[in-house]
């Protein structure tokens, strides 16, 4: 049937409707570019054919696994071709796939895999030993209704060889070896329904275990083309792996460079000296990176740079807003910043501070200033605005008056993977409610203040301080502790724990002190949470108890930034 009140009854069928999905771009490259590289590693090469040949391999031996909707598979991995895969294979196997933050240590992963209830574990070899004691905890929770998923070792010629063979000897699966178990003419099919789960992502977590963001077919279609779209980024684009895959599918870049015909570089380790030989090298367009990366080209030593760039380099940045100083110095080098901002639960960034030709007369540091703002939406976001959170109305555009950015539309997640109440306080009132704190300028274009979770961007990661916090207070001689960001030259922003220490505790050796929290930390929880910073003495409090972390910050950045490694 056609839309009641419009001028045909036409109904939908087979020849004018198809559900959405960025499966089909990969399709289309195989046809439109059969020999054009589409991934780049070190001495490793394929065509676009070749590339959607091994995609339904994957997803032909997965189906013969019994994987297919309904089943979870994880990709414990860095950006190599295989993780690039798996962003189709899997999905045309009609499962979802949950790329897997390398950083993370063995308990997280072990809860996401648990939560998630992963079929298949796809795993780098240099991570097997990583994911094996994830397994093993799951297992050990889960006792006898553990079921083992699939596991499968993806080799690398770049790593060593020894870790390699001594998965294949615990029993894993050689990735290649699995793939020529898979039909290279599998027909795959497309989703019925455009709203079915393509991808799922966990969150860094405010709480005691992390959320699991569910993505659909829809919005990664979309996402897909609105990013090219928004950045100009062109047909045949050479596209850099800086940023990595397992966050947010890598801004759903994995499938706008099949839409594009692209060619994906991938780099397992990223340095200012790789991005540049690879610019240098390999013909690179555009890349994408928090500012951490930004900040690490811009003080790359010169033995380690290749400088003029051969040609204008197309940088997207997101995550904590990049210092004015760090967009005028990648300005200055011949990067093009575009600077934008989202979160997992919108498919990555979904607001863009669009550049203005007016901005072109200004001085760098104006130019700067304006381009360090989150700006406005997405072309595939049809809501953005930054609302009082007690009567839901927007604030005025005054550049002054905070509020919380708030979203809706197809760029916004399916919901929290087994979550209901959560869901259901993060879509009050119809909006996405982001939790970011900002202000509205005149000019539309929004600018954040605060984060009301008090998360940590460190490195472009995201770090939960209630979190570092509720480990901290497992310390013996920890009485109290809070935990805030502090600026940090290399990593942006770093965790600096305020500590108070129990009655008794002999103070007099801060340095020890520590230095033995430092070590405390780092044997319970991933290595960038671990505070790089720790200062004693009583925690400000109102007169109901509440620590003033407000407070905390501003010392915190009295005290200055983590001053870079010399190592």
């Amino acid at each position: 049937m056609g839309i009641e009140g419009d001028i045909d009854d036409l109904p939908k069928n087979d020849a004018n409707y198809t559900a959405l999905t960025p499966l089909w771009f990969l399709e289309r490259a195989s046809l439109v570019h059969p020999q054009r590289k589409s991934i780049i590693h070190g001495s490793i090469q394929y065509t676009w054919l070749q590339t959607y040949q091994r995609c339904r391999r994957l997803a032909s031996a997965l189906q013969n696994h019994s994987i297919g909707i309904g089943k979870t598979v994880a990709v414990i991995a860095p950006n190599i071709p295989a993780m690039y895969e798996a962003h189709f294979g899997v999905p045309m196997a009609g499962a979802v796939v949950n790329c897997v933050n390398v950083r993370l240590n063995a308990s997280t992963i072990a809860f996401l895999l648990g939560h998630s209830s992963a079929a298949v574990v796809m795993v780098d070899q240099e991570f097997f030993s990583l994911a094996e004691d994830a397994l093993k905890l799951l297992a050990d929770k889960s006792k006898s209704s553990f079921k083992p998923p699939l596991l499968i070792v993806i080799g690398d010629g770049n790593c060593d060889p020894k870790e390699l063979r001594a998965a294949l000897g615990k029993g894993a699966i050689e990735y290649e070896k699995f793939l020529e178990s898979g039909d290279p003419e599998y027909a795959w099919e497309p989703p019925k329904d455009e709203w079915q789960s393509i991808a799922l992502g966990y969150t860094s977590g405010t709480t005691s275990s992390p959320k699991g963001v569910v993505l659909s077919h829809r919005g990664a279609y979309l996402m897909a083309l609105s990013g090219p779209v928004i950045w100009g980024m062109n047909e045949g684009a050479v596209y850099l792996w800086t940023l990595p895959m397992f966050h947010c599918n890598g801004w759903c870049y994995t499938w706008s460079l099949a839409a594009l015909c692209g060619t994906n570089i991938c780099l397992r380790q990223v340095t200012a000296k790789a991005v540049y030989v690879a610019i240098a090298n390999q013909g690179v367009t555009h890349f994408c990176a928090a500012p951490v990366v930004l900040n690490a080209i811009v003080h790359a030593p010169p033995d380690q740079t290749i400088l003029p760039l051969p040609r204008l380099v197309q940088v997207m940045t997101a995550g904590a807003a990049p210092p004015p100083s760090v967009l005028a110095a990648m300005t200055e080098r011949g990067f093009r910043i575009t600077h934008t901002y989202g979160l997992s639960e919108t498919y990555g960034p979904s607001t863009v501070c669009a550049w203005k030709p007016e901005w072109d007369s200004l001085p760098l540091d104006a130019q700067a200033r304006l381009n360090a703002r989150q700006g406005v939406r997405y072309i595939a976001l049809e809501g953005l605005d930054v609302i009082d959170t007690q009567t839901m109305a927007p604030v005025p555009a005054d550049g002054t008056t905070i509020g919380e950015i708030v979203m809706r539309g197809n760029l916004v997640m399916k919901g929290y993977l087994k979550n209901t109440k959560v869901n259901e306080e993060v879509f009050a009132g119809g909006w996405f409610h982001s939790g970011d704190l900002a202000v509205k300028h005149p000019d539309n274009y929004i600018e954040i203040k605060d984060r009301s979770k008090d998360i940590i961007i460190s490195g472009g990661e995201n770090i939960s301080s209630l979190e570092v916090e509720s480990i901290l207070y497992h310390h013996p001689l920890v009485l109290e502790a809070s935990v805030v960001a502090r600026p940090d030259e290399q990593w942006g922003e770093s965790p600096c724990a305020f500590v108070t220490l129990k009655s008794g505790v002999d103070g007099s050796e801060e340095r020890g002190l520590a230095a033995d929290i430092m070590k405390f930390c780092k044997a319970k929880m991933p290595a960038y949470w671990v505070p790089k910073s720790v200062v004693f003495g009583p925690l400000p409090k109102t007169a109901t108890g509440k620590i003033q972390k407000h407070l905390l910050r501003a010392k915190a950045k009295e005290m200055g930034p983590v001053k870079r490694s010399k190592l």
